[in-house]
Parts: structure tokens; sequence; C-alpha cells
């Protein structure tokens, strides 16, 4: 559908989801997210390894007068890096998956993002490329899982038609809600959550814990997926490497 008109005002700048495309293949795709995206208000675009480079001519030419969004898109060559900075991320896949996450429609998604933004939090949506979409390790990341209802024989949407579908709901679910006092402490971001992961899994592996080592990945997805449900805010995880700290201290004390 035609509508452009330049003479009307821009949408009024707002705290906005990140939309965070992983490995996508087609420069097209890129472009009509970045169409998408600028018809129902979102301007933070990140991609992750995108297969045919960047810049991409083809996404320029698809999509049509966004080209501000894509010009200051931001590129990472890894999923955790993407996310790294923010509070909250949200996972769309239309596969099921042996995870223990919150899986919400479109809509609910982004009333939480909402309210999460009034908070002061960041928030990012993943959009996994178009040939296999998310991978278990990038689903992982994210603290909830959002599904589009659909014919469950044929639910498996174009990237372009994902990103359109999750920020029309976006625009219609109307301004921020007023801001609320967000407490001592905002959730934790995800790299300093990815951090203590790793810190974990270094001392569950010295002392014997995942084993066998080929199901050490997902144990370790498990228990990945406990700490997104959680919403840990930052004190909560420094005091649970507190905790790591203790127990290093104690072994070695028992050591010598």
């Amino acid at each position: 559908m035609a509508g452009t008109d330049s003479t009307k005002p821009a949408m009024a700048p707002g705290p906005t989801p990140s939309v965070i495309l992983v490995r996508p293949q087609m420069g097209e795709n890129i472009g009509a997210a970045a169409r998408a995206m600028k018809n129902f208000g979102l301007d933070r675009l990140t991609l992750v390894a995108p297969r045919d480079g960047w810049p991409n001519e083809k996404a320029h030419a698809m999509a049509s007068r966004a080209d501000d969004i894509l010009d200051n898109a931001v590129l990472h060559h890894g999923t955790a890096a993407a996310v790294a900075g923010l509070h909250a991320v949200y996972a769309t896949t239309a596969r099921a998956r042996e995870m223990e996450k919150p899986c919400l429609a479109p809509r609910a998604a982004v009333a939480e993002m909402r309210a999460r933004l009034a908070q002061g939090q960041q928030v990012g949506i993943l959009f996994g490329g178009e040939k296999a979409g998310l991978d278990n390790d990038d689903a992982t990341l994210a603290q909830a899982i959002i599904q589009v209802p659909a014919n469950p024989a044929f639910s498996s949407l174009n990237l372009g038609q994902a990103v359109l579908l999750v920020a029309y709901e976006w625009f219609i679910s109307g301004p921020l809600p007023p801001p609320e006092a967000a407490g001592d402490s905002l959730p934790v971001t995800l790299d300093e959550l990815h951090f203590f992961e790793n810190r974990l899994e270094e001392e569950l592996t010295r002392h014997g814990f995942l084993k066998p080592p080929e199901k050490r990945p997902s144990m370790m997805r498990n228990l990945r997926n406990i700490f997104r449900r959680a919403n840990l805010t930052g004190q909560e995880v420094r005091s649970l490497h507190g905790v790591i700290s203790a127990l290093i201290r104690s072994d070695e004390d028992g050591e010598s």
C-alpha cells in the first residue's frame, strides 16, 4: 500500500526495543525488515554476521526510504556480543524447543517490553536467519520466546514478515506506560549475566559436575535458562558471585 507523506510529522522519539537480525542471508530481507521497522516506529537495528556482508546495496534498494535505519545499523560477529548491553531479550521462533521459558504471543510480548522500557531497561528482539532461524544457543540468551499463532503445518514466516508483524503489534500497543520506580537495581545486563554463567561453568567443570562431556552444552543451556527466567538484578548476580567465591575459598581451605 502506498502512503508515504513527507508533509506529515514523524513519530515522536522514545525508547524502543532493538531489532536484532541473527545471521540474515539476503540483503533484500534486511531491507524489508528495515522498511517494516520504519512503518511502525522502530529505529534500532542490529545485524549479527550477515551472510553477504555489510553494507549491502540490495538492502538499501528494498528499504524504500528507510535508509537511515540501515545506515545506523550496528554490526556484530556473534549473538552474545549483540545482546551484551541489554537487560532482556525476546527470541522469535516457530519451532518447539525443550526449554523452560515463557512463550508469549507478540501482543503480550510487546506489552511486557513497554513495561521494561518504562523502567529504564534496554530490550532486544532476536530474529533468526532465513534458512534455519535461531539455533538453541541463540534462544538460550533470551528470557522469553515469541511465537506467532499460525497454521501449525505451515507456521514459518519470512524474515521481513516476522519483523513487520512484531513491529505492528508494537505500534498499536500505544505509548509507553508512565515510568515506574525500578528499585535499587535494574535487571542485570546480559553481558554481566554471561560472565557469571561462564564462571559458574568453569567451576562446575573443575569439580566434575558437567559429565559426561557430550552433555555439557545441554546442561549449561538448562542452567542459563534458569537464570534468564529468574530476571535477576545486578545486586543478586553479585551475591551469586560471592557464593561462588565463598565455595572456592572453602575448597582451598580444605585442601591446605
